[in-house]
C-alpha cells in the first residue's frame, strides 16, 4: 500500500513533469513515425525508448541500424552527442548524496536534459527528495516510451508530417532557462554559458562547437568556483 508521504511526493513529481509531457509525447511520436518510415515494426521504437532513453541518440541509432555495421563509429558519435551528460553528472553529485541502491543507479541511467533540469532546480516542500527525483525520471521515461510506441503504431497506418516538431523541446528549454534566470542570485554562470557557446559557435561552426563550448565553460567555472559561490552567498535572494 502506498503511504501518504509517497503519494504526496508522487503528486509533486507529476506536477513538475507535466510541462514536459506534451513535448515528450510529441517528439516520441515523431521518433516512432521515423522508425516506421525506415521499415521497423512498432516494438523497435518502444524497446529502444525503454532501454536507451536518450532522444537524440535514438534518432542516430535508428539511422545507423540501416547502414553497414560499424560499432566503433556508433560509439564515438554517441559519446560526442552525449558528452554533456558528464557535466550533468558532476552537477548532480551533491543532489545524489545519500541515495543508494537501485534508486541511485536508475537516476544515473535515466538522466536526460529534462530530468536534470527539473531535479537540479526544483525545490518542493515536504517531499522525500530521493523519491521525488526517481518519480520525475520515471514519469518522463513513461511519456517517452508511450509516445514512441504510439508513433510506431500510428506511423504504420497513417501518413504524418511532423516538420518542425523538434522546436517543441527548444521552446521548453527556453522556458526552463528563463525560470532559472529569475531564480539566480548571480547571473555570471548563465552569461558565461551563453557567451562561451556563442563564441565557439562562431569559431568552430555548428557541427563542432559543442565540446569546445562545454570544455570552456567547465574550465571557467572551475577557476571561478569560489568567487561565484561568494557572490551567491552575499547576493540578495531573487524575487519569486
Amino acid at each position: 500500500m502506498i503511504s501518504p508521504d509517497l503519494r504526496h511526493t508522487a503528486k509533486a513529481a507529476f506536477a513538475h513533469s507535466l510541462p514536459i509531457m506534451s513535448g515528450f509525447l510529441f517528439l516520441g511520436m515523431a521518433y516512432g513515425v521515423y522508425m516506421s518510415s525506415l521499415g521497423f515494426s512498432a516494438w523497435y521504437p518502444a524497446l529502444m525508448a525503454l532501454f536507451i532513453f536518450a532522444g537524440s541518440v535514438e534518432f542516430i541509432v535508428a539511422g545507423m541500424l540501416i547502414m553497414a555495421f560499424a560499432p566503433s563509429s556508433v560509439l564515438l558519435l554517441v559519446l560526442m552527442v552525449s558528452a554533456r551528460q558528464i557535466f550533468y553528472g558532476i552537477s548532480m553529485l551533491g543532489k545524489f548524496e545519500g541515495i543508494t541502491g537501485w534508486k541511485r543507479w536508475y537516476l544515473i541511467a535515466g538522466m536526460t536534459d529534462e530530468s536534470f533540469a527539473i531535479n537540479y532546480t526544483a525545490d518542493p516542500n515536504g517531499v522525500d527528495r530521493a523519491w521525488f527525483m526517481v518519480l520525475v525520471t520515471l514519469f518522463l521515461h513513461i511519456y517517452w516510451v508511450a509516445g514512441s510506441a504510439l508513433g510506431g503504431v500510428l506511423g504504420a497506418v497513417l501518413p504524418f508530417d511532423l516538420t518542425g516538431a523538434e522546436f517543441a523541446m527548444t521552446a521548453l528549454f527556453l522556458v526552463i532557462f528563463v525560470e532559472q534566470w529569475a531564480r539566480e542570485r548571480t547571473h555570471e554562470s548563465s552569461l558565461v554559458g551563453i557567451g562561451m557557446t556563442a563564441a565557439c559557435l562562431i569559431i568552430f561552426g555548428k557541427t563542432h562547437f559543442l565540446l569546445p563550448a562545454m570544455g570552456g565553460i567547465l574550465l571557467y567555472l572551475s577557476v571561478r568556483k569560489k568567487a561565484i559561490e561568494a557572490k551567491m552567498a552575499n547576493a540578495k535572494p531573487a524575487k519569486s
